[in-house]
């Protein structure tokens, strides 16, 4: 059976990664004022993004996942001749409207995809599955990662969604924003008050960062610290722990919101490629979505990684 992974374009992974198991990308649309971005994990149009310096804006922002008519025709045009099974994986549904898009898609690509692949010369079933992550951003990789070593294992369909829906529950994501008011004004933009005027005036004059969790649908601050860099290091010592604790995954994703070669310079990241290199564990860094950028700004760090249910104390 051709077994295959679609995402949506919000999922952080390295270009190579996703090229080496050739993962379908659904795009969303990032619209700033009157400039128009295909969010599509293409690393040009990610650098196109950073070169327009739209970042004071970029909280405006308007963005369209790929809707139901656009999912549709990605899988009858092309995904249903190329796979006999696709498990497309998405961020939160709690949080995007694409896990839901993608779910009524899947409605009329099963109901029609024999007359294609009839039309092909192609026999047999074709399977569509959705996960949700309940994450975002990074926190979706291990998921994602978790999927490509079981194709690669050629589990079977039913195994690999019991897997997958297992880790999805027990992916943790953590995010550092570089700039609080940046973060309470895209707040604002999508009716979100889970950062107030007030919490964003006294935090920025204080340097005070809150670092924010995503786990299982729900995305609320779990702790502050005082300075990014300091928030930086403190974040990836908590994850070198998790790392000689044992993960579900072997896997620790990280993404920048801009060059992730910065990652490199910040504080605790030597502490977290050490723990990573002595457990056997991946070290995935990668630029963070344009639309991640837009949500919550550039130079944002974020973090992913499964683990056992734990209370994490910063």
């Amino acid at each position: 059976m051709r077994m295959g992974l679609a995402i949506d374009a919000s999922c952080d992974l390295p270009q190579a990664f996703l090229e080496e198991h050739d993962i379908t990308v659904m795009p969303i649309t990032v619209r700033i004022d009157d400039k128009v971005f295909m969010d599509d994990r293409n690393p040009a149009e990610q650098a196109r993004f950073l070169q327009q310096k739209l970042g004071s804006r970029g909280h405006s922002a308007e963005t369209e996942p790929c809707s139901v008519e656009e999912v549709q025709r990605l899988f009858l045009d092309k995904l249903v001749l190329e796979r006999d099974c696709v498990f497309c994986l998405t961020i939160t549904a709690t949080r995007s409207p694409i896990n839901e898009h993608v779910i009524k898609a899947s409605f009329a690509v099963l109901k029609h995809y024999r007359e294609v692949r009839e039309k092909a010369g192609l026999t047999g079933p074709f399977l569509m599955r959705v996960i949700d992550t309940r994450n975002l951003f990074v926190g979706t990789a291990p998921t994602i990662v978790e999927a490509t070593r079981l194709i690669d294992a050629g589990e079977t369909p039913a195994a690999i969604r019991e897997r997958l829906t297992h880790i999805a529950n027990n992916s943790y994501g953590y995010m550092l924003p570089r700039d609080l008011y940046y973060l309470r004004a895209r707040a604002k933009k999508k009716g979100d008050r889970s950062v107030g005027l007030v919490s964003a005036v006294l935090g920025s004059a204080l340097d005070i960062k809150p670092l924010i969790r995503a786990y299982r649908g729900d995305t609320t601050p779990v702790g502050k610290v005082r300075g990014f860099e300091h928030g930086a290091e403190t974040l990836f010592n908590y994850a070198a722990q998790r790392v000689h604790a044992g993960l579900l995954v072997p896997a620790v994703s990280l993404s920048f919101g801009g060059d992730p070669a910065e990652l490199a310079k910040l504080p605790g990241y030597d502490v977290l490629k050490a723990a990573c290199e002595a457990c056997g564990v991946a070290l995935m860094e990668s630029p963070m979505s344009i639309t991640g950028m837009v949500n919550v700004g550039e130079g944002a760090v974020a973090l992913g990684f499964a683990a056992e249910e734990h209370v994490a104390e910063f």
